[in-house]
């Protein structure tokens, strides 16, 4: 089992890693205005997080099978904080490009430690559980900094994660254990994984629900701007909705993993997601577009969480691999997600929505893709 101190400290380092990762896209139209640029090459700072971080996952699972993982977070979360005090203090653009650039590079050790812890020190049938509990405090951080984003200067929604990142290493340094039993050689499993048919079915699958997602969720700021004419503290409202279900969804999802299955949790989501793009084409009242909102971030977190725990149900010599996909594959299609749905709803936000709608259409009923229950029973 795991100790509380330690599963607090890893919900603590999520936190902190999400403060402002959903906020920086409802923050675009306020830099924009202060650095007095177009929204769209603002925009930049979105994936100039994901890829990033998305690539710098595939090292770090590896990394700690080798190198003691509590070494290796306190590092992470030294620089990460850093390089949140170098965004909220910036000058331009091109050092707000920079500190994000290495938020995402340093970051992306906390979510592939954590699941691998989950998974080698919690039983199969109450993973689900802690999972929902780990992805919720990120939610619930998330939410707390896009609430905020509303109300203090855009600059402050980076300070803060740095402040409270260098006492969390205080605490860190004193509190976290060591993960030193059962190392072995550095070495990248991936080849291996791949020969697997399961693996690669589940981060197909993956690549294209996280690709669809943030084409949509990172450019919701600007389409409720641009075309709806909302102000800041009501779209940072809307967007905070995402994340208020979300909590929601990550923690009830996950009890709910455990109960029936990975796989009807799974569906259940992206069917949710599904419904909530195409009524995005009616340009609704703010009531109803709320709601949306709502069941959008439920949606979304219910695939998530049945993912990552299905993910910890992968045998133990694909597991810090699995870990490390998870992030890397989310990351870096989440990014190009982002790049192209901005060039898509730069020229029209309905033509996004059908495209990207349609796209989460065909996955559902792609059996060869959502034949993952199968596979993973096998395991």
């Amino acid at each position: 089992m795991m100790r509380k101190t330690t599963f607090s400290i890893l919900c603590l380092e999520g936190a902190i890693l999400s403060f402002n990762v959903a906020a920086a896209a409802a923050l675009v139209p306020s830099i924009a205005a202060d650095f007095a640029l177009s929204q769209f090459f603002v925009g930049r700072i979105i994936w100039l997080y994901m890829l990033p971080y998305g690539l710098a996952a595939f090292f770090y699972g590896p990394l700690v099978r080798a190198f003691d993982a509590r070494k290796v977070e306190l590092y992470c979360i030294f620089l990460f904080s850093l390089a949140n005090l170098l965004a909220g203090l910036s000058c331009d653009i091109y050092t707000l490009f920079t500190a994000r650039f290495l938020m995402g590079f340093f970051g992306a050790s906390v979510i592939p430690l954590g699941l691998i812890l989950i998974a080698k020190r919690i039983e199969k049938n109450k993973r689900g559980a802690f999972i929902g509990i780990f992805f919720g405090s990120t939610f619930i951080a998330s939410l707390a900094g896009l609430f905020l984003s509303g109300i203090i200067h855009w600059r402050l929604i980076f300070i803060i994660p740095a402040v409270l990142g260098f006492v969390l290493w205080i605490v860190m340094y004193f509190y976290l254990p060591s993960f030193k039993e059962g190392l072995s050689r550095f070495h990248f499993g991936y080849l291996s994984a791949f020969k697997d048919r399961k693996i690669i079915l589940i981060f197909t699958y993956i690549f294209l629900i996280s690709f669809v997602y943030h084409a949509v969720q990172q450019w919701l700021a600007v389409y409720f701007s641009t075309q709806l004419f909302l102000n800041q503290f009501t779209i940072s409202i809307l967007i905070t909705l995402t994340s208020l279900s979300g909590i929601f969804g990550e923690v009830f999802g996950g009890r709910l993993a455990d109960r029936i299955g990975r796989q009807k949790v799974i569906n259940l989501g992206i069917l949710t997601m599904i419904i909530c793009i195409f009524t995005l084409l009616l340009k609704l009242p703010l009531g109803l577009l709320s709601l949306i909102m709502v069941l959008w971030g439920l949606g979304w977190t219910f695939n998530h969480v049945g993912l990552a725990t299905m993910l910890t149900d992968l045998p133990n010599e694909f597991l810090n691999e699995a870990a490390s996909l998870n992030s890397g594959v989310r990351f870096i299609s989440g990014g190009l997600g982002v790049g192209l749905g901005g060039a898509i709803m730069k020229k029209s936000f309905n033509l996004g929505f059908l495209i990207f709608g349609s796209s989460l259409f065909l996955l559902l009923f792609f059996s060869r893709i959502l034949k993952l229950k199968n596979n993973i029973s096998r395991s």
